[in-house]
């Protein structure tokens, strides 16, 4: 018989401490020199910190490239990276359903671990809670990622309200493949479509360097919320080429089978630059690097509504309007 979470696992006893010592911290990899085992953990090194909170909550907890754990790391940390800032510190707060299988949750640890550890973000400090049977869905994941905001560059300047008439509107990649594998793997359907979960610390550190005013990840509700976002909160109008935007046949073949829009999917490795025109060139050129997908999809303009408006290869053009209502719960 397989080794389940117990409902004393949670319970503040013998159990807990050691389940927390042989089991939990050994598939984290953390840094227990301080932190864990107290109330509180000091972390050093900032002069002004950037932070991002999250909870993951993915049905189903597998998925093609990627799993629960992958994702809250991902998540948290790319968050962080979306200000400019360096991640350094990662917390972990877990709340287990009792049954829960332990050869289950050593993977999702280890994945959550050795995504951090590889862009050397410390897990610092976290928590656990044991509920009983039937009270949770398996397994759900909180991480606060704490980075430093002059980590890689003294740059302050990356905000929606740096956005200016003229900026190119750029995206990191194909767009659509995280929301497409959790629908693939929910309802059973056997299209080899990857999820597109990974870091974005190489990436955002290369481009850096240049004349960077705005990056948002695309998660939930896709490009179309990303955008749509960006719009209102600086005031302007982005056009959008539908024939620069890359999307996967897999993708497109699930949408259309299922009546989503790719364009409201969630990505979880996937994001939105904005950057001077000047720039766009080169800001590609590093993106290419790591996706063949990245792309120029269009420009910032003046208007007295903002809005995001999309030319489509025929000569016409829509608005692209906010996701309305839940596409699809639980997808990270």
């Amino acid at each position: 018989m397989q080794k389940q979470v117990l409902l004393s696992y949670g319970g503040g006893g013998d159990e807990m401490n050691e389940f927390l010592n042989n089991f939990i911290l050994k598939h984290i990899q953390a840094d227990n020199s301080q932190g864990l085992s107290e109330d509180a953990a000091v972390c050093d090194g900032f002069s002004k910190i950037a932070f991002s909170t999250d909870s993951f909550v993915l049905d189903p907890i597998f998925i093609n490239g990627a799993n629960i754990g992958k994702i809250a790391a991902c998540g948290s940390i790319n968050d962080v990276l979306m200000m400019g800032a360096k991640p350094k510190y990662l917390t972990l707060g877990l709340i287990l359903e009792e049954g829960f299988l332990l050869d289950d949750l050593a993977k999702i640890l280890n994945d959550l671990s050795n995504t951090a550890k590889e862009f050397e973000v410390g897990i610092k400090c976290g928590d656990l809670k044991v509920v009983p049977k039937g009270k949770a869905d398996k397994i759900y994941i909180n991480t606060t990622c704490i980075g430093d905001a002059n980590g890689f560059i003294n740059n302050n300047k990356i905000s929606t309200k740096s956005i200016k008439e003229g900026d190119a509107i750029i995206v990191s990649g194909d767009l659509g493949r995280h929301g497409a594998c959790v629908m693939a793997a929910r309802f059973g359907f056997n299209y080899d479509i990857m999820s597109d979960a990974k870091c974005l610390y190489s990436e955002v550190r290369d481009i850096l360097k240049y004349d960077i005013k705005c990056l948002r990840d695309a998660t939930r509700g896709g490009l179309s919320s990303v955008l749509n976002e960006l719009a209102k909160s600086s005031g302007l109008e982005f056009i959008i080429n539908e024939s620069d935007i890359s999307i996967s046949d897999g993708v497109l073949g699930l949408c259309e089978l299922l009546g989503f829009d790719a364009l409201e999917l969630a990505n979880e490795g996937t994001f939105v630059c904005i950057c001077s025109k000047e720039d766009a060139q080169n800001v590609l050129k590093e993106l290419k690097k790591y996706n063949d997908f990245a792309n120029i999809i269009g420009v910032v303009h003046k208007s007295k509504s903002p809005s995001v408006k999309l030319n489509n290869s025929y000569g016409g053009s829509r608005i692209l309007q906010m996701p309305k209502g839940e596409l699809l719960p639980r997808i990270c």
